[in-house]
């Protein structure tokens, strides 16, 4: 009986570790504070960026409001729901985005402790040969969810 649960807790975290794998990693890159706390950490807007794990060439940059005080450095605050997204084209794209499923979520970041967190999501427009990258929370605010929008044309990369 023991053993059998054993297995089970080891196939539980390898299928959420498979599940998650998929998903793209941030890179976090400089903050800019927006308010000055005098005893505790300030509000800050920081930027990140990730590379979309299924389409090399493409980089999306992600900038979010984080609320100072001193639940910042404990992961406790919860985050204001304002970010915005900025995808582009850093190198060749040779992903044939019609085989791309038609909605499928990039990147992935919690902003509170509990249950609210950035999502994005990858959507292809094989009509413009364009993928769409669209960023929502998962925190309904007055019965739509914060939203953000970015347009990746593909264009033919010159070789070096």
């Amino acid at each position: 009986m023991r053993k059998r649960f054993g297995m089970r807790m080891v196939l539980a975290g390898a299928a959420v570790l498979l599940a998650t794998s998929s998903l793209a990693r941030a890179d976090d890159l400089p903050c800019v504070s927006t308010t000055f706390n005098l005893l505790s950490p300030n509000d800050k807007v920081c930027i990140s960026d990730f590379d979309d794990p299924k389409v090399p060439g493409v980089t999306c940059f992600i900038s979010q409001a984080r609320t100072g005080g001193w639940g910042q450095p404990l992961g406790l605050n919860e985050d204001p729901s304002n970010f915005s997204v900025a995808c582009r084209q850093m190198g060749p794209i040779t992903v044939d985005i019609s085989k791309l499923p038609e909605k499928e979520e990039a990147f992935s970041e919690k902003t509170s402790i509990f249950f609210k967190a950035t999502r994005i999501y990858r959507l292809p427009d094989t009509k413009r040969n364009t993928l769409i990258y669209l960023a929502v929370s998962s925190k309904i605010v007055n019965g739509s969810p914060a939203n953000a929008v970015s347009a990746v044309p593909i264009q033919p990369w010159p070789a070096k």
